[in-house]
């Protein structure tokens, strides 16, 4: 049977105070619409489409390749999925998920399909919940397993609102049914707006029957404010650092560490207190990640060592064995096996050869105020302490720099080169005593 996804993304999020469209705001560094569609993805379905409100261009840039459906005014979400299947054949079934709800897993969606697929075949299939507090959710109505309704809490009684048991936002429709169940919706409720949530109703006068099943509440958990938002990302790290950590990595202090969505952590890869991984991470096994360092969009190979107090930053790559020490900052740059970059420095838009030495305080000067330049340092050479190589240049294999060196011009291999000043200085005149005598 064919299966169209609609997730419903056209709300505003005025409690956020935001321009930007709420699905867009990111958790575990990934927009909260994406998980949505990933895990609508594993179910294989034939269509998906994302509705989205007016002026959320940069929304609909986002979803692509998957297909956007315009609410052009915000009447519930009734009114939302009529939007999504405007002119749209739903032969199938039909499920209907929500954008801010970055915690869905596909497990979670696979387990309503299943309901559906159960002997009595419910025509709608809502997900369910029972979270620590019920305010603000709608209610489901329940006799004898079978479920009748949705109360909205606005339009909910008192020993309606005693119910724990929720509704989870998901719904899985019979979609030869649906049109008919969307035609007959009415907004005569407190908020004026089409309920899809109306439909469980209209589908028991006609003679369906309608189910629940029900799910983790954090799993369903919408975001429409920025306390929320935090809330959700505070779970989402909680999840990720104990996938992280079963899967071989050693988190000294898992709720120090924050990782992104995409954040890989080898077998054997000690992460340190305070570390952060931005977008793009992968971390071979055997790793050391020491306390305090920022990555983003970085690899780092087997057995190397980084840290602590390290900035990698995006394009770079460092290399089995190499260690990356304290306060060194490493942009858009590989660096090879076994070199060391210990102390103090900045490499940006580098090749550090096999092996190297890069001495204390040395920086690549790789921009001259209108462009970017490359530094090349060979393998085994050894660069001295405070050491400024202007780019373009190239330093050769075992070249050796002398500390304190300006280096304006390649350097051959297994040559010395010295970039500063003859030391002068004054005969002794008694300034130094003079001095003692001032203070």
């Amino acid at each position: 049977m064919s299966l169209t996804c609609l997730i419903l993304a056209a709300g505003r999020g005025t409690r956020m105070k935001t321009v930007l469209p709420k699905p867009l705001h990111k958790v575990a560094g990934k927009p909260m619409v994406q998980y949505c569609l990933e895990a609508a993805q594993s179910l294989n379905p034939t269509a998906m489409r994302v509705v989205i409100g007016p002026q959320m261009e940069s929304l609909a840039v986002a979803v692509q390749p998957y297909e956007t459906a315009l609410q052009p005014e915000p009447k519930g979400t009734g009114h939302a999925v009529q939007c999504g299947l405007a002119g749209q054949q739903t032969d199938g079934d039909v499920l209907v998920l929500f954008g801010d709800t970055p915690l869905i897993t596909p497990d979670t969606l696979r387990k309503v399909i299943e309901r559906r697929a159960a002997a009595d075949h419910p025509a709608i299939v809502v997900s369910g919940m029972t979270p620590p507090s019920p305010t603000g959710y709608g209610r489901l109505i329940v006799e004898g397993g079978t479920l009748i309704g949705i109360v909205e809490e606005k339009d909910a009684t008192e020993a309606q609102r005693s119910i724990r048991l929720c509704n989870g936002g998901i719904m899985l429709f019979d979609g030869k049914l649906l049109p008919q169940l969307l035609a007959g919706l009415t907004s005569n409720n407190a908020k004026g707006e089409l309920y899809l949530t109306d439909t469980i109703a209209l589908a028991r006068k006609a003679g369906q029957v309608c189910a629940h099943v029900e799910i983790p509440y954090e799993d369903v958990l919408g975001v429409n404010s920025r306390a929320e938002l935090a809330a959700v990302e505070a779970m989402m790290q909680k999840r990720l650092r104990a996938l992280a950590m079963a899967n071989g990595a050693t988190l000294v202090d898992p709720s120090t560490v924050y990782l992104s969505a995409d954040t890989k952590l080898g077998q054997d890869a000690i992460i340190e207190p305070g570390v952060f991984f931005g977008p793009g991470v992968s971390v071979a096994d055997g790793v050391t990640i020491k306390a305090f360092s920022h990555l983003e969009g970085v690899r780092v190979e087997q057995g190397a060592v980084v840290g602590p107090f390290a900035r990698l930053r995006p394009e770079t790559s460092i290399g089995a064995g190499a260690h990356i020490g304290n306060f060194v900052e490493v942009k858009k740059s590989t660096v090879a096996e076994g070199a060391k970059i210990n102390h103090l420095s900045y490499i940006g838009d580098a090749a550090v050869g096999a092996c190297a030495n890069i001495g204390a305080g040395t920086i690549t000067c790789n921009y001259d105020g209108f462009k970017k330049s490359q530094t090349r340092i060979g393998a085994d050479a050894f660069i001295g302490s405070n050491t400024a190589l202007v780019a373009p240049v190239n330093v050769g294999e075992a070249a050796l720099i002398a500390a304190g060196s300006v280096i304006t011009a390649d350097v051959p291999a297994d040559a010395l080169a010295i970039g500063r000043s003859p030391q002068k200085y004054a005969p002794n005149r008694g300034m130094a005593t003079r001095r003692k005598e001032r203070q």
